[in-house]
C-alpha cells in the first residue's frame, strides 16, 4: 500500500510535524511521497532527503535564520527572505528535489496570477522559500518568472498533487483553529477573518485524509515563537502516538 504524507504550513508550530512523523515512524509508517507547503515544505523537503525528525528538530534550533534574513526597503514586503537560500544548501547541497530519497511536491501561492503552483523537478530550495513567504511580511519570492508568496494562501493542506498516486493519504494540520469567546479589535477582527477563510478551504481538504493529525493544544503557541521548539515536538509526538494506540483501526497500512 502506498502512503502519501501531507504537511500544513503553520510558522514554528510546523515543528510538531517532526514528533507526529517520529512517531508514525515508530508505528511502522512510512512515508512513499510527501506533500507539503511554508513550515511543512521545510520539514518535508529534510525528511525527503533522509534526515530523521530528532536530527531536524536540532538543525531548527541550532541555525540561526534571523541572520540570513534582510530588511526589504521599499519593497512588496517587510522582510527578504532569498538569502536562507544559502542556509537550505548547507544541508541539501544537491539542491534539487532529484536529489531527494523520497518523492517531494512543494506548492506556492503565484501572487500575480492568483493561482497554486506544484513543484516536484528541478532546484528545490527556491520553491521551497516561496512557499514560505507569508504576504506582508516576507517579499514575494521570484522562480521560474513567477512571482510567489506562501503556499498556504490558497492551499494550506496541499493533498490534490498526490491523491491519486497513493492508497492512503495521512494529514498532519498544525493550525487548529481557537475558538475565542469574546474578539477585541480592529485587528483581532481581521486576522481572525483571514484565518478564518484559509481554515475553511482547508477542512474541504480533511475528509481527503485516511488519518488526520491536529494536536488541538498548538492553539496555546504563537507561530513565531521558535523559543518553544522541544515543547512542540514533544506535542506533535504524544498527540500522534496516543492517536494511534486509541484508534488503530484507522491505520490501514
Amino acid at each position: 500500500m502506498k502512503v502519501g504524507l501531507v504537511l500544513s504550513g503553520g510558522g514554528a508550530r510546523g515543528i510538531s510535524h517532526l514528533g507526529a512523523v517520529k512517531a508514525l515512524t515508530e508505528h511502522g509508517i512510512k512515508p512513499d511521497i510527501i506533500s507539503g507547503t511554508s513550515a511543512g515544505a521545510i520539514v518535508g523537503a529534510m525528511l525527503a532527503y533522509g534526515y530523521s525528525p530528532d536530527e531536524i528538530l536540532e538543525i531548527l534550533i541550532k541555525s540561526s535564520f534571523i541572520r540570513y534574513i534582510r530588511p526589504a526597503f521599499g519593497g512588496s514586503g517587510l522582510l527578504r527572505i532569498g538569502r536562507v537560500e544559502n542556509l537550505c544548501c548547507k544541508y541539501i547541497p544537491e539542491n534539487s528535489f532529484e536529489s531527494l530519497k523520497i518523492p517531494l511536491v512543494v506548492n506556492a501561492t503565484d501572487v500575480c496570477a492568483g493561482e497554486t503552483v506544484y513543484y516536484r523537478t528541478g532546484e528545490l530550495a527556491r520553491p521551497v522559500l516561496a512557499s514560505c513567504c507569508l504576504p506582508g511580511i516576507f517579499e514575494p519570492l521570484e522562480v521560474g518568472g513567477r512571482q510567489l508568496v506562501d503556499g498556504g494562501v490558497l492551499n494550506n493542506l496541499p493533498v490534490e498533487p498526490i491523491e491519486h498516486e497513493v492508497d492512503y493519504i495521512i494529514g498532519i494540520h498544525c493550525n487548529p483553529f481557537p475558538v475565542k469567546e469574546h474578539v477585541c479589535g480592529t485587528r483581532d477582527v481581521l486576522m481572525r477573518s483571514l484565518i478564518m477563510a484559509v481554515h475553511n478551504r482547508t477542512k474541504e481538504r480533511f475528509v481527503k485524509c485516511h488519518l488526520l493529525i491536529e494536536p488541538p493544544q498548538l492553539c496555546d503557541y504563537q507561530v513565531f515563537d521558535l523559543r518553544k521548539a522541544q515543547d512542540m515536538f514533544k506535542l506533535g509526538y504524544l498527540h500522534t502516538r496516543q492517536l494511534l494506540e486509541e484508534t488503530p483501526a484507522l491505520v490501514g497500512v
